[in-house]
């Protein structure tokens, strides 16, 4: 009985904090539907007295949201593939040749997260400047993106790559495989389920990148959507509204994609938690 009372407890407790979290999602959805009046009421409306999405196709045209969405998609690819290309075979190695330095160099790779991207924004800034970098600036922002989304992965990735028992890369060599071979037709394809749901969330975080991509890439035409969100505000936006139906078309893809994939998602970051 008393299990059943502390499971129902935190169950309860669960509930709370997401609802603490989901409610500016909601929030931002309703508000996209309001009138400009109706946004200011006191008190606050929870639902629109006359709900009007006519919002939504005059933020999509008069936005240029194809465009921004498509930018978006290209440096969140990029990103994307750089770092499961990299990142696979670093987590491979730090997985299976253990030492102090392997170690040390994992510490290290950990600290590399830790950086927030504005402090690290101006040495990029000025070493792809001197370069070129910045005359590509796209390519700039998915490299910059990928270096900071690279440990994460790697981390994540070594723990699936861990969970591979060694004796079967080991029964592959004695056949006569090499380690190349056997890391591809043996190790591979019992990590793939760790390494997918990795980069499934590395394109989600590069979806939303803002950083990078404000601070190198000048030219509208090749701004991502997030970019293209900031220039609805400013010390005296009204349009909210509009602003809250752009960020609604923003997240939407990358929720319902969540949603989809959650539970492949949740098992695959656990595939490495035990062995």
């Amino acid at each position: 009985m008393t299990q059943t009372k502390t499971q129902w407890l935190l169950l309860t407790v669960a509930l709370v904090l997401a609802a603490f979290y989901l409610f500016p999602l909601y929030w931002m959805y309703v508000t996209s539907l309001k009138s400009a009046s109706e946004i200011y009421a006191n008190p606050p409306t929870f639902w629109p007295l006359a709900p009007d999405p006519s919002i939504y196709p005059g933020v999509w045209t008069g936005r240029t949201m194809p465009k921004f969405l498509w930018n978006s998609v290209l440096i969140a690819s990029g990103v994307t593939a750089i770092t499961v290309l990299l990142g696979t075979g670093c987590a491979y190695v730090l997985a299976r040749y253990r030492s102090v330095w392997v170690d040390i160099g994992l510490f290290l790779i950990l600290m590399l997260q830790v950086l927030p991207p504005s402090v690290m924004i101006t040495p990029l800034f000025v070493g792809f400047n001197q370069v070129g970098l910045l005359n590509f600036p796209r390519e700039a922002v998915i490299l910059a993106a990928a270096a900071k989304a690279m440990p994460f992965f790697v981390v994540l990735v070594r723990a699936t790559f861990m969970s591979v028992p060694r004796e079967l890369e080991e029964a592959a060599l004695v056949d006569g495989n090499s380690r190349v071979g056997a890391f591809f037709s043996i190790v591979l394809p019992l990590a793939r389920n760790g390494i997918l749901v990795c980069g499934i969330l590395t394109f989600m975080s590069a979806f939303g990148e803002y950083i990078y991509s404000k601070s190198i890439i000048q030219d509208p035409a090749l701004q991502p959507a997030s970019v293209g969100l900031a220039s609805f505000l400013g010390p005296n936006s009204t349009d909210w509204n509009s602003i809250m139906a752009y960020s609604a078309i923003y997240v939407t893809p990358i929720l319902a994609a969540f949603v989809i994939l959650q539970r492949r998602i949740v098992s695959g970051l656990t595939s490495g938690a035990l062995k």
